[in-house]
């Protein structure tokens, strides 16, 4: 058996203004955005450059209970790990944009990470792990 898990929904406010943040800052490629007349909503889906893992399925809340976890969907956990090549490029590049680091870059037993906000709180790590971890030999 294969399986695997292809989208992750992260609750948005606002369809246009998350697409804004994911492509033009994060450098994310908008892989669909196809409007459902049926449900009226958009299906919007983002990925990492290059990236063949999991996506991002960017979801409105529809509902009032839905907007209470805009930003907060794991309770100021860190929510989502962005793996990269070179830290210190993107690391610099983001900075240099404005993205807002809540903890500075520190070297770990895995490798390199340093957490960010996205623009609605949600914490990210930013992260690029040594090469004889796990997870960076799949």
């Amino acid at each position: 058996m294969k399986q695997g898990i292809i989208h992750i929904a992260l609750v948005v406010e606002d369809y246009d203004e998350a697409i804004d943040f994911y492509v033009n800052k994060l450098q994310f490629e908008l892989i669909e955005d196809t409007y459902q007349p049926e449900q009226d909503k958009r299906w919007v889906v983002v990925s990492p450059p290059n990236s063949n893992g999991v996506t991002l399925l960017l979801a409105k809340a529809s509902k009032p209970e839905q907007h209470d976890f805009i930003g907060n969907q794991t309770g100021g956990r860190v929510f989502l790990f962005l793996s990269t090549d070179d830290f210190w490029r993107d690391y610099e590049r983001m900075k240099s944009i404005g993205i807002n680091f809540v903890r500075p870059p520190a070297e770990q037993d895995y490798g390199t990470v340093a957490v960010f906000e996205d623009l609605y709180g949600n914490l990210w790590d930013l992260l690029q792990l040594n090469p004889d971890h796990p997870m960076a030999q799949r």
